[in-house]
């Protein structure tokens, strides 16, 4: 869509509901999402990449202890904080990522640095903390992302002696894409993972394809929710391949996540196309979202939402 520009952010898919939230929360998530969207949007409105746009609003979503991704990041089971995350350009289908990060600050950047100054696409642990100091992008102790609500969280499942990863099903990863006026597309997603993770466990967000996926040909997509469901269905490549096949966005988008259903996944999706469209979906009673273009900008959590 030429001359257009669109952002869609999300900070989360899963058990939202009114009900569960103070409105002391339901406030501070919702000035968190607007600030995302507008650091995005002095971005967009003049003229700014696609690309600077994504890094730039999943960066204060980092920074927002509300959600599971930099600050705010959910414990291992070993009790640290280890972040995933990935960022792609739809110009050229450049790709970066990193997994098990523990001291950028801002994960997000780490994962561009990694496609923009690395012949590879995917770093893990100590060697994502490694290229981050070489590339002089902001460090902090592995305690700056921790905060008392995460501690309280997998001391909790800790004591119920299980392996039930994220019990509540709320999945904090956030993610946003866009549209700048030059008709390109960009994707990124952040996360801390699961709650209890062990083994170096890896989920989608990080994975090219799989959470997050960007394509001028198509669409831009990421994703959040049960990982490892996302993975088995490409999710973010499914909806960009069922644009190439003629549906509409919010069409790949329902289906794409029909398909995570059928495997026995939760979670959801947010998609802009080249064209304009821009959708998001989740199978979940609610998800953290919001959107923004010249006309003005939305933001929702709960599935009533929908009806406003």
């Amino acid at each position: 869509m030429k001359d257009g520009w669109t952002i869609v952010i999300h900070g989360g898919a899963g058990i939202i509901e009114k009900s569960r939230m103070t409105p002391e929360q339901d406030s501070a998530i919702r000035a968190a999402l607007d600030h995302s969207l507008a650091t995005a949007e002095a971005i967009l409105s003049t003229g700014g990449s696609a690309i600077d746009a994504v890094e730039a609003a999943v960066s204060e979503l980092e920074d927002d202890p509300h959600f599971n991704a930099g600050r705010g990041a959910v414990f291992t089971f070993e009790g640290r904080n280890e972040l995933d995350a990935a960022i792609m350009d739809g110009r050229d289908r450049s790709a970066g990522a990193v997994t098990g990060a523990t001291e950028t600050r801002h994960p997000v950047s780490l994962a561009r640095a990694v496609k923009e100054h690395s012949p590879h696409v995917l770093l893990r642990g100590l060697g994502a903390d490694q290229f981050s100091r070489e590339q002089g992008l902001e460090q902090v102790d592995n305690s700056w992302f921790a905060i008392p609500e995460r501690r309280r969280q997998l001391d909790e499942m800790m004591a119920a002696e299980g392996d039930h990863f994220d019990a509540d099903l709320k999945y904090g990863t956030v993610g946003a894409v866009a549209l700048d006026i030059h008709g390109h597309v960009a994707a990124a997603t952040s996360t801390g993972g699961l709650t209890g993770k062990r083994w170096g466990r890896i989920g989608d967000s990080p994975i090219i394809g799989a959470g997050t996926y960007a394509d001028d040909r198509s669409a831009a997509v990421s994703a959040t929710g049960a990982g490892e469901y996302f993975m088995r269905a490409l999710a973010a490549y499914q909806v960009a391949e069922r644009m190439k096949t003629g549906q509409s966005l919010k069409r790949a988008v329902d289906d794409t996540l029909a398909d995570v259903r059928s495997l026995g996944g939760s979670g959801g999706l947010i998609a802009v196309a080249p064209t304009g469209e821009a959708e998001w979906g989740f199978t979940t009673p609610g998800m953290y979202r919001a959107k923004a273009d010249s006309t003005g900008r939305r933001v929702a959590l709960y599935s009533e939402d929908e009806e406003r």
